[in-house]
């Protein structure tokens, strides 16, 4: 099945301006669009019935019928996904319906998460990273790798910043920061002993706490001076980090973005300074 929004999505960048005017529409009504026929749609999204079906076969689709008949059948994946039930893995899935859980299921993530993000705190944040001597990341399992990430990122911005997987080398992290660090506490479920360990030692020395953890009451939530939440889109006994994993992340990225644009002219030239070349490899 064609996946009409996310084939508009990376369409509308190249988009005529009439043609970007349906595309916006759709994206914004994909329920009602489903059941216009395309006069409706035209007359809804002021263009004409010319530019739609030009627009249906710039995306991959045969016509305005076929382009419908994929709107529907999303829709309705993604009404029947909605569904606590219809969100759990089950063993009669087939690949098709794998494939739209998992994704649905990270795309409603991170659109929650966008969302819980307070704008004011963000800004406290960056603030608080820019005045900082360093920043220390701390994360255990797949908030590891967040973490590691989240670390790479601010290397680049010549940020003095400590990340390591073995959490008692953490430990040693947070009992040698002073009141100029600042501790970015990864974890998901805000329980892991061993960064509620860290986050109060961090606390104990002096140093600032931002945690990325989820929307709900939590030791590391009230431990943190400022709380940057993802969606409580996971049971707390699961498989797997997957959509928790993909909204921190996502969480990760604002805030560097965020630090970045605070300073974006020397931003710019460090990041381009410490960009590694990659080379062609000869056939």
């Amino acid at each position: 099945m064609k996946s009409v929004l996310v084939r508009f999505q990376e369409y509308e960048i190249k988009a005529s301006g009439a043609e970007r005017t349906v595309v916006r529409f759709i994206l914004e009504h994909p329920k009602e669009c489903s059941a216009y026929s395309i006069h409706q749609l035209a007359e809804h999204s002021f263009t004409s019935a010319s530019t739609i079906v030009r627009l249906c076969k710039k995306t991959g689709f045969s016509g305005y019928k076929e382009f419908q008949k994929a709107l529907i059948a999303e829709n309705s994946i993604r009404e029947e996904i909605d569904s606590k039930k219809s969100l759990d893995i089950e063993k009669e899935d087939r690949q098709e319906e794998l494939i739209a859980k998992v994704t649905y299921r990270n795309i409603v993530s991170l659109e929650k998460t966008r969302k819980l993000m307070d704008e004011e705190v963000l800004e406290q944040c960056t603030v608080l990273l820019e005045q900082s001597k360093s920043i220390r990341f701390f994360g255990i399992g797949a908030s590891q790798l967040v973490a590691q990430d989240a670390y790479m990122k601010f290397l680049r911005s010549d940020k003095i910043c400590f990340s390591h997987d073995d959490w008692h080398v953490q430990l040693l992290y947070a009992k040698n920061m002073t009141s100029k660090d600042v501790a970015i506490v990864i974890s998901y479920s805000g329980l892991t002993k061993e960064m509620l360990q860290c986050a109060k030692m961090a606390k104990k020395k002096g140093a600032s706490v931002i945690a990325i953890t989820r929307f709900a009451d939590s030791p590391l939530r009230r431990i943190a001076d400022f709380n940057l939440y993802v969606a409580a889109s996971e049971l707390l006994l699961r498989s797997g980090a997957m959509s928790s994993r993909i909204a921190q992340l996502n969480v990760v990225d604002i805030l560097y973005t965020a630090y970045l644009n605070r300073h974006y002219e020397e931003a710019v030239i460090q990041t381009r300074e410490t960009y590694i070349l990659k080379e062609q490899q000869e056939e």
